[in-house]
C-alpha cells in the first residue's frame, strides 16, 4: 500500500516523535548520510540505500517510501506477481477495493464487508503510536528549498515528483 509521498513523510516525522530509535535516526541523520546508514544497519536492515544526509524533516519520510516503491517495481520487473494498492483509492471506495484485494489474493470476496469494518479501528490504539498520540505532534512544513531537494531524491528513485500524480505501475483499482 502506498500513498502521497509527502503525506507519508509528514506522518513518519510525527511517528519519530514517539519512537526513540526512529527519532535518533532523524537526529543523527542530519549530521551525515553515513550515520543514517549506520542507524538503519543497526535496526537489522541494509542501510546502503539510506546513505543520505537527512537535511530536512521530510527527507527520511520520502526515502522510506521511495525505497519501498523501488523494491516493488524491481520485483514486478523480475516477473513476481505483485500489485500495489493506493491508499487514496481505498479511502474513496473501501468496500470495492476490499473486494478487489480479496479477489487478487484468491480469498472469498464475501469477507469484504468484515474487512472494511476492521479498518474502522486503530490497530495501534493501545500503543505509543496510536493515532490519538501521533496526531498531537505538529507536521513539518514543506519549504520550496526542501521541495527542490526532495524532488532530486525522488528522481533518483524514479518516483513521481511532488505535486505530480503518483500512480505506480500495477496498482489495483476499481477500474481493473
Amino acid at each position: 500500500m502506498y500513498r502521497d509521498t509527502i503525506t507519508v513523510a509528514k506522518s513518519l516525522y510525527r511517528l519519530s516523535m514517539a519512537v526513540p530509535s526512529f527519532r535518533l535516526t532523524y537526529v543523527l541523520g542530519k549530521l551525515s548520510g553515513q550515520l543514517t546508514k549506520m542507524m538503519v544497519d543497526s535496526e537489522g536492515f541494509n542501510g546502503a540505500d539510506f546513505c543520505v544526509r537527512l537535511d530536512n524533516h521530510l527527507t527520511h519520510g520520502v526515502l522510506l517510501p521511495a525505497l519501498a516503491t523501488k523494491t516493488y517495481l524491481d520485483m514486478r520487473r523480475r516477473g513476481i506477481d505483485i500489485s500495489a494498492l493506493r491508499y487514496e483509492n481505498f479511502v474513496a471506495r473501501p468496500l470495492d477495493m476490499c473486494r478487489i484485494i480479496l479477489e487478487f489474493c484468491h480469498l472469498p470476496v464475501s469477507l469484504a464487508e468484515l474487512a472494511v469494518k476492521a479498518f474502522d479501528i486503530d490497530s495501534q490504539r493501545t500503543s505509543d503510536i496510536a493515532k490519538s498520540i501521533i496526531g498531537r505532534f505538529k507536521e513539518p512544513q514543506l519549504t520550496q528549498r526542501d521541495k527542490a531537494k526532495l524532488n532530486e531524491l525522488m528522481k533518483q528513485f524514479e518516483m513521481p515528483l511532488i505535486g505530480e500524480p503518483g500512480i505506480i505501475e500495477g496498482t489495483l483499482s476499481c477500474a481493473n
